[in-house]
């Protein structure tokens, strides 16, 4: 019998507390959300991270901000001597901290305030050799479930916010293309001019809309002005829209980025575009992702390797024709070819 509001409110009471440091943007966010489904499990935990990853966070984590007074006092001597930073640290039995742990006076006056209680691990290994989502599940000595749950539970206010959005530029009843152009590195995207062949053939062959999602970095960039009019665009959304909006989607398509490990994490048939970095750690995980690059010689490279490059083959030399290729096989559209929908594929 599942318990009602009131009993999953004790019953969280009732855990030991944790407190867990995380510096990630959304692409690492989401590859550590398995390891801290695992520890809401065990505690109640508060999360010290970006603060708009409330929107996404399972819905007994607590999430506030990492950029708070009591972070930043144990970077200043002596703060431990702060009584405030005390009192913090005192509320917790555990904490655990993938932030600053090469900060030495940080890591000595963690160490201080929660004496005994403190883990501190790498934000990214040197050492460990498989999917980034793993190396933060072994730090807190978990492994993924056999059957996993949703790492993404969608907001009813989203979902809302989602159908009005999609009736109010004709997307309700046909087959939805979101494309996420953007990445967090220029090196990891995809030439624009090739998302808008796909855009094109989208429309053309399945009779579908594109919905070109875009963030402040993208904006601030430019770059994407032709495919941007290629399609309905969807800028600067909360991750619990952002979310939404992915689930809806027929097909999403994007670089290795935040976004596309968001879709993956809400369940949709999604396809990530790899160049540079290693697809092994940096994938998106789940039952219905697909992950296309060129391999080449010397790819994947490391951050140094990959910022001096002038141009990334293993990337840029994927083209508009096999990735429409791939699309083809996937059931999904053969599904929408099935049904009716669309010329031909």
């Amino acid at each position: 019998m599942s318990m009602n509001l009131a009993e999953t409110a004790l019953a969280e009471s009732a855990k030991p507390r944790l407190c867990a440091l995380f510096p990630g943007a959304l692409g690492d966010f989401i590859c550590f959300l398995p390891a801290l489904h695992s520890l809401a499990r065990s505690y109640a935990v508060d999360l010290l991270a970006r603060s708009e990853f409330a929107a996404i966070a399972p819905p007994a984590v607590r999430v506030l901000s990492l950029e708070r007074y009591e972070i930043r006092q144990l970077f200043m001597t002596d703060g431990v001597g702060d009584e405030r930073v005390r009192q913090f640290f005192e509320l917790y039995n555990a904490v655990y901290s993938w932030f600053a742990s090469q900060q030495s006076l940080f890591v000595e006056q963690l160490q201080e305030v929660a004496p005994g209680r403190a883990q501190l691990f790498p934000f990214r290994s040197e050492t460990f050799t498989g999917h980034q989502a793993d190396f933060y599940l072994a730090c807190v000595a978990a492994q993924s479930p056999d059957e996993p749950e949703p790492l993404v539970s969608l907001r009813p206010e989203a979902l809302h916010w989602r159908d009005d959005f999609y009736r109010a530029n004709g997307c309700a009843g046909v087959p939805r293309l979101i494309v996420a152009p953007g990445s967090g590195a220029r090196e990891k995207n995809w030439p624009e001019e090739n998302f808008l062949e796909i855009a094109q053939w989208w429309r053309a062959q399945l009779g579908g809309q594109v919905v070109v999602v875009l963030g402040p970095v993208e904006r601030e960039r430019r770059g994407v002005e032709r495919l941007s009019g290629a399609g309905i665009v969807a800028g600067d959304l909360d991750l619990a829209q952002l979310a939404a909006l992915l689930a809806g989607g027929d097909l999403c398509l994007g670089n290795d980025s935040g976004v596309s490990h968001l879709a993956a994490a809400v369940g949709s048939r999604t396809v990530a575009l790899f160049g540079p970095s290693d697809e092994r750690q940096w994938a998106p995980r789940g039952p219905r992702v697909t992950v296309l690059r060129r391999a080449i010689a010397g790819s994947p490279c490391d951050d140094p390797a990959m910022e001096r490059a002038a141009d990334h083959p293993c990337l840029s030399g994927l083209t508009p024709a096999e990735v429409i290729h791939e699309l083809r096989k996937l059931p999904e559209i053969a599904n929408l070819t099935r049904l009716g929908v669309g010329i031909t594929v």
